[in-house]
């Protein structure tokens, strides 16, 4: 056994890419196609990787939105469900017979692709403010033959992509370039946090699962973010690979429940008292940074 720790310990870091929402309405320019497109580009020209995509019902929902989600399926990337209205289920309006409902009405959209697993991830990585909450939504997914598509490396990318777009609001000539290498490094910052934190929580290397989003930032640097972790030793997986780690399988029992898996799993061990901000990630963390950048 301590070898095998030993082994792990000395192996590189693995991780797979899983994007979130599918908000194609969100791109600028009518250029969602294109941007579309760049992403699975990216995605193919690093030795076809396959990620997996947790798709919001509402934004397919119409024929551009099911004919886009079409093109991850037929090329081999895994279909999940992120619900279909994006509810906060730590919201106090929101109750588990709506939140379950409209988990369901989210799949209706999505069942048919031939890429479609039943993965959930829940909307803003929030699992319930009750332990009444978590328990009744963790019974439900397992019922409904659902596992949780979890995070082990949570970031703000989504933040970077809302700074970008109001700032081509205000000039479309704007050349996006200078945002790629601060993104670059706060993906890299977030992902070394949560890898060291997972090895203190497991004393070995894990696959993880970095949260990333369907937005114009990640269609012009999806490829740079890609070689990033390749030229730092970090090997890319295939997400359904990825999940197959034994470190999906645990729940931890905490309240407020949610966030990063290892994020959870650190709270749950009561060792980072003091050590671990709540919410994991936000955007009013990166936002003095990028406003010192001009970005």
């Amino acid at each position: 056994m301590a070898a095998a720790i030993a082994t792990a310990k000395e192996s590189k870091p693995q991780i797979a890419i899983t994007i979130d929402d599918f908000d194609w309405k969100k791109i600028p320019r009518e250029g969602a196609e294109r941007a579309n497109r760049q992403l699975l580009d990216a995605l193919a020209r690093h030795s076809n990787l396959k990620a997996a995509i947790f798709v919001c019902g509402e934004h397919v929902d119409n024929e551009t939105g099911r004919q886009l989600v079409r093109t991850w399926s037929d090329a081999g990337h895994l279909i999940g469900n992120h619900s279909y209205s994006h509810f906060s289920y730590n919201d106090a309006d929101v109750s588990f017979a709506k939140f379950s409902d409209d988990l369901l009405r989210g799949e209706h959209f999505i069942s048919e692709l031939p890429g479609f697993q039943k993965m959930f991830r829940f909307p803003f990585l929030k699992e319930g403010e009750t332990a009444a909450k978590r328990d009744q939504m963790r019974a439900f997914l397992t019922k409904h033959s659902y596992s949780n598509g979890h995070v082990t490396i949570d970031a703000s990318d989504w933040y970077y992509d809302q700074r970008l777009r109001a700032r081509l609001d205000q000039n479309p000539a704007l050349d996006p370039r200078p945002y790629r290498d601060p993104y670059l490094a706060h993906l890299w910052d977030r992902a070394t946090y949560y890898d060291g934190l997972a090895q203190s929580m497991t004393g070995r290397t894990i696959s993880h699962t970095i949260l990333l989003h369907y937005t114009l930032l990640n269609s012009l640097f999806l490829d740079a973010v890609l070689t990033m972790f390749e030229a730092k030793g970090w090997k890319l997986a295939n997400a359904q690979t990825a999940y197959q780690d034994p470190v999906f399988s645990n729940a931890p029992r905490i309240v407020p429940a949610g966030e990063s898996l290892i994020w959870a799993m650190a709270k749950e061990s009561g060792k980072f008292e003091g050590k671990l901000r709540y919410p994991g990630e936000t955007g009013e963390y990166e936002k003095d940074k990028l406003d010192r950048l001009g970005l």
